[in-house]
């Protein structure tokens, strides 16, 4: 049995790296989790949503760690126009993301209806740049929707956007269900799927009165994290690693009273390290190089030609209980990673 592997540095299309003092103790442990290659999301306050503000977070994320290549995005919203998406191609950004409003995290300027938003997407189109799809809708308990069916419910709009605009790269982000796999695969090559490293371990048991496993959207039933598991196993070219990573401070996520859980998993630091110990235990580790690097970069047409390695070690080290960092009023905050006070069978050593 290999004692060490080397594979090309990680491409994570779905990352969460905040802003203020939080991003400045995150964006730095990018490299340390075997990632060279992230996908920015543009959810903070105030939303990225012209290509400036995009180069400028940029620059900000560049200065705090210059080893990583940060592919940028815009928020869609009503201020975003065919004129933007044209100016915003042309400067190097690569998406724009899409959140059905209040389904998660800084999504309350997020979308209500995507048939304003076709002059958009035919620019998207017309450049080559990806829509990202945050797919729930809303909860409306009227109609028998919550949490659970948020994300089933969406994939009839994921059709349609697909029979409307076929030739737009498209992807469905942190699937998390079985109809979500056997949607994206039918819809064909200009449609993808990010999957999280915690959705392929985690099952509703597991965030249900757990904070720190309480993300958007949740993690489903078991056959439908089998589901995502067998599409790695099946090494399907369109099924990549996006991991949603999302830091919140401490209290935030273990809120009492009145205030709710902040829904994310934090995984940025160990997350190459995450997936071999888990794709050792599923016997997979022979898929790990192109679900962390090679599908991903494929089908954002990206050359990661001299993206670079990581090296890997089997040796047992055990994740800290948090990370701490000093916030924007000089107090003492920390950020619990994923599964904290246990052990990896997998060591990034170089």
């Amino acid at each position: 049995m290999a004692q060490t592997m080397q594979v090309p540095l990680g491409c994570d299309m779905h990352v969460h790296l905040r802003q203020g003092n939080l991003m400045q103790m995150v964006t730095p442990l990018i490299s340390g989790g075997g990632v060279g290659t992230v996908f920015v999301m543009p959810n903070l306050q105030p939303p990225i949503k012209t290509t400036d503000d995009a180069l400028q977070y940029k620059a900000q994320l560049e200065a705090l760690n210059p080893k990583v290549k940060y592919l940028m995005s815009l928020y869609l919203s009503p201020e975003l126009t065919p004129e933007e998406i044209r100016k915003a191609a042309k400067a190097g950004i690569v998406g724009v993301k899409s959140y059905p409003r209040g389904v998660t995290t800084n999504s309350d300027s997020g979308i209500e209806s995507y048939e304003a938003y076709y002059p958009v997407f035919e620019a998207m189109q017309e450049v080559g740049m990806v829509l990202n799809l945050h797919g729930e809708i809303p909860s409306d308990h009227d109609n028998g929707i919550c949490v659970l069916n948020a994300e089933e419910k969406f994939l009839v709009h994921l059709t349609k956007l697909h029979t409307r605009f076929p030739k737009l790269r498209m992807v469905l982000e942190h699937a998390t269900t079985q109809a979500a796999v056997e949607r994206v695969k039918e819809l064909g090559d200009t449609v993808a799927c990010t999957i999280t490293a915690h959705h392929l371990e985690l099952v509703v048991d597991d965030w249900a009165g757990f904070a720190h496993h309480f993300c958007k959207p949740v993690a489903k039933y078991p056959h439908d994290r089998q589901a995502l598991r067998d599409v790695i196993k099946q090494g399907h070219p369109r099924f990549f690693l996006g991991s949603d990573s999302a830091p919140h401070p401490k209290d935030r996520k273990e809120a009492m009273g009145n205030l709710p859980c902040a829904a994310g998993v934090f995984t940025t630091p160990y997350l190459l390290p995450y997936i071999a110990t888990l794709f050792e235990n599923l016997g997979c580790l022979d898929r790990l190089a192109d679900f962390t690097s090679s599908n991903g970069a494929k089908f954002y047409q990206l050359d990661n030609s001299s993206g670079g390695f990581v090296t890997l070690m089997r040796q047992e080290h055990d994740i800290p209980d948090e990370i701490h960092y000093v916030d924007e009023n000089s107090s003492g905050r920390s950020v619990v990673p994923y599964k904290a006070g246990k052990s990896l069978t997998w060591k990034i050593i170089s």
